[in-house]
Parts: C-alpha cells; structure tokens; sequence
C-alpha cells in the first residue's frame, strides 16, 4: 500500500462509513426505540386498561374464544396464532396465515368478550422493531439491505480503531475553541469510543440473528433445505406434524391451556395452531423465555384432536443452539432490567451521534473554500444527511402526531400512521436541497423541535381522559419535550455558531479594514 496501512484503514473507514451511513443511522434510531416497544405502544393506544393479574382460567377463556373467533372468520387458514392476554397488555391478538398468495389475518379481541378491542388501531411500537431490519420493505429485501449495511458497519468499527491512533486519549480531550473539523472529529470519537463494545456487541449480533438467511448452506446440505427440521433438532421448536390431509375436529383448547401452565412455570405467550382443521392438527403452547441471556421459549406441543401431550421443549439445548439463541438475547436485551436497559439505550443514542456525526465530518471536512461553489457530490452528501438526520426524527414526531390526530374510526387508520411517517420525512428531506446549508439545518432542527412539542399538546388535548395512569403518560410526554429541547438547542447552536478561529480572523480583519483605508 502506497500510503501506508494506517492511511488505507482511514480511507477505508471513510468510505464504508458514509455509503451505508444513512441507512445505519435509520437503523440505530429505531433499534433505540425498539428498547421502550411496550410503551411506546402504550402510550399510542391509551384506551387499553393495564390489569394487576391474569387468573389462569381467564387464559383458557380467552383461548377459546380466540379459537371460536379463527373458526368463524379463518377455517380455511394454514395456521392460526393467538396472542394471550397479559397484564400490561390485556388484549388477545388474532393472526393467521392463508394460502401462498393470499394476504395474513390480523384482529385485536377483547379477552373476556371475545369481541373485536375498542381500541385505535395502530402498529405502535412495534412498526419501529420491524423497520430497524427491514426498512418497511418487503422481508426478504429489507432484511438483505440491513444485513449488508451491518457488515459493512463492523469493517468501519475496525478500521476507525486502527486509524485512530490516540482514539482512548481523545476520548478526554472535547476541542471545542479548535476548527469546526476538530470539533465533529472529536464528537464522533467520543460518542464512538464511550460506547465502543456496545456498538461492536450490536453490529455483530444483528448479523449473527440473520446468518441462516445470509449463509443457509450448511442447514440446506445436512437437512435438505428443511430449517423447522433444524430447529426441531437443536431444540428450538418443537417437531412439526405434517398434515394427513383428512379432515379432524379440533379439541377445545382451554384445558390445553390448564395442562400446559401446570407443566411450565413461565408465562404463556401465545398459542401456535397448526393445520387447524386436519386430523393430524398440533396445538403449541409458548411461553416467555426464562430470565437470562439466551433467548429461547419453552413449548408445549399438543395433539390438536385430543389434547394430549407429544412434546414437551424446556431448555436443553445443544452448544451451538444455545451460542446463537444467546446472541440474539444479546441483540435483543429482553433479559435486561429497568436501569440495565436504560444503559442500552444510552448506547444506542451514541450509537446514533456516532453515526451522524460521522456523516457531518464528510461534509465539514470537504467545505468549499469561500467564493468556491460545492460541487454536486458535496451537495448530495449534504441533502442526505440533512433528510436523514432530520427527516427521520421528523418522521418520529409526525408517526406520533398522527396517532393523536387521526380520526379513531379511519379505515386503514395504521396505514394512515405510517404514511404520516414517510411524508413527513420525505418533506422535510427536501429541505436539503435548499441553497442555504445553515439555513436547511436551522429550520429543519426548528422544525423537529415544534413538532414534538406538537406531540405533546396534541395528547393533552386529545387523549388525557383516557389515561389509566396520568403519571405515567406525562413521564412519556415529557420525555418527548425533552426531545424536544435537544433538538432546539441544536438548532439554535447551529444559528449561533461560528468556529472561533475563523470568528476571530473575521474580527481581526474588519478591526484592520478601516486602517488600510486611512493608509
């Protein structure tokens, strides 16, 4: 290498970070968020009343009237899965698979009516835990595109720790009073050293839960490309029963229920039907993982015309089952208490200044000289940082703003949401094409900060009667004030700030200005 390992890492630490840097910053934005899923879904479905418990027999109950709801409206479907009411979330959530071609199922029911929920619908936060890898595109694209940005991501983890040679004792130093390079140099460091094992724990994990969608050759060779076979076999799921393709009367499913809380001591999740109307039909009762890392459910398979027990899954699983099942515990930290997740998300909020940040240095780094126009690469780099930096916050506000606003009984009303979402990132990206760089940020910093702010007023207006616990949804209001204030202190730093070297040379030559003209 002609300039030197180190410059080589450095180029190529450049590079990597800004071509995928834009979809990474979408991706740590909504990861971040993903942490608070629950009450972000919460917060956008005020009506739901949270209960203390859930009584076994009200389980079975509401198991039976999710079946009778499926038979009713989903005879003809593949698979039926229900999702169990819980105390935060006293709801039993309804989905079914129809034949390749034919769109899913979705319903919300009322656990002790079996009534469709008087709720708004809203995909909440769960439509920021599905975009943060698949990017609201089809599955298997999206899912791809992260994948790749993520590899791409830990090449430029490694080579920013090969090229900074004194990155631990930077670290220290914030220079502020030097050139504005400096000053993003130095943020971007920071925000990428403080957090740095986080960062490099969260880049591979993510890749690692996809590996078998990335490198599905060793499964496809040893099972003939049959992965339930290699989930059934590490013990993951429990073996599947094919369908004997005769018809068969399903077995009531509450004492189902009964038989399997009694054998697991965990939480039941949801109830997993199989082939529902055939004579080989299977019933799986999930349960929550049990407390640590590894992330694994254990499974009660019953046979579906008679109830009985064929299979019992609680833990034993082999070492390279439990590596993988533990890195996705990892990645996902649902084994992390109420202060360690709150860390989480501190790292991930670095994870996204690391990111941005790093996206500005290009920019400043490669500021015209002054009387010299930006080219047109500088100028797009600039338009995409803006509507993605910007923008995608933006989306946030809106996303939240519009599960306020919209009309309760509006058809497609999740759809409306997330519509919401895009137009106003798009809107907002648009701003970058203005031919004030300062004047872009400024406003669209503004602009953020009003929309949240926004947010909160319009939940005050809107949605305080149906609070169950009004201390709980002004601690979520004002968290997002708190946004709020972030971003308006930024766009009014970025209204005020000029680097103070160049700030003292202007002074110094308009001091100098009027003495040349005496001269």
């Amino acid at each position: 290498m002609k300039q030197g390992f180190r410059q080589s890492m450095a180029w190529l630490h450049t590079w990597s970070g800004l071509v995928v840097g834009w979809v990474l910053f979408a991706v740590f934005v909504t990861g971040t968020a993903t942490y608070y899923r629950a009450e972000i879904s919460r917060w956008m479905q005020p009506e739901l009343r949270r209960e203390a418990t859930i009584a076994p027999e009200a389980l079975a109950a509401a198991a039976e009237r999710a079946v009778a709801h499926l038979e009713a409206h989903a005879g003809h479907a593949r698979t039926w899965f229900v999702g169990l009411p819980t105390p935060e979330r006293p709801l039993v959530e309804l989905f079914w698979r129809n034949r390749p071609g034919t769109p899913p199922g979705h319903v919300l029911l009322d656990p002790g009516t079996g009534a469709p929920a008087a709720l708004r619908a809203t995909r909440g936060g769960d439509f920021f835990y599905r975009f943060h890898f698949e990017l609201n595109l089809p599955p298997l694209w999206g899912r791809w595109i992260v994948g790749i940005c993520a590899m791409v991501m830990l090449v430029a983890l490694v080579s920013g720790i090969v090229t900074h040679r004194r990155i631990f004792s930077d670290f220290f130093t914030l220079r502020r009073d030097k050139a504005a390079q400096r000053g993003w140099l130095d943020a971007h460091n920071v925000s990428g050293v403080l957090a740095l094992p986080f960062h490099l724990m969260i880049t591979y994990t993510g890749v690692v839960t996809l590996a078998l969608m990335y490198m599905p050759w060793g499964v496809t060779a040893a099972y003939n490309g049959d992965q339930f076979a290699y989930f059934a076999e590490t013990g993951q799921i429990t073996k599947t029963r094919p369908a004997h393709g005769q018809p068969g009367t399903l077995a009531p499913v509450g004492p189902m229920v009964a038989k399997a809380l009694a054998t697991i001591p965990e939480p039941l999740e949801r109830l997993t039907i199989a082939n529902p109307r055939d004579a080989n039909s299977t019933v799986v009762a999930v349960f929550e993982e049990p407390h640590g890392l590894s992330h694994e459910h254990p499974q009660v398979a019953f046979a579906g015309t008679s109830g009985a027990v064929v299979e019992v899954l609680s833990g034993g699983l082999r070492p390279a089952a439990k590596t993988f099942t533990t890195m996705v515990g990892l990645h996902e930290a649902h084994f992390a208490g109420g202060a360690l997740r709150l860390l989480f998300f501190v790292c991930g909020l670095l994870g996204c200044a690391m990111v941005a940040s790093g996206l500005v240095l290009w920019t400043v780094a490669r500021l015209p000289r002054a009387g010299i126009a930006p080219g047109w690469g500088w100028r797009l780099v600039h338009a995409l940082n803006l509507g993605t930096i910007t923008g995608l916050p933006a989306g946030i506000a809106a996303y939240f703003l519009a599960n306020r606003l919209l009309p309760l009984g509006l058809a497609a009303r999740a759809e409306w949401e997330v519509g919401v979402f895009f137009g106003a990132w798009i809107a907002v990206a648009l701003a970058g094409a203005w031919p004030a760089p300062r004047r872009a940020w400024r406003g669209a910093l503004g602009l953020v900060a009003a929309l949240f702010v926004a947010v909160v007023l319009a939940d005050l207006a809107t949605a305080r009667a149906s609070w169950d616990d009004p201390l709980w949804f002004l601690g979520f209001d004002a968290v997002l004030l708190a946004v709020a204030a972030g971003f308006a202190l930024v766009a009014h730093k970025v209204d005020r700030f000029a680097a103070p070297r160049r700030a003292r040379r202007m002074v110094e030559e308009s001091a100098a200005a009027p003495q040349m003209g005496r001269a």
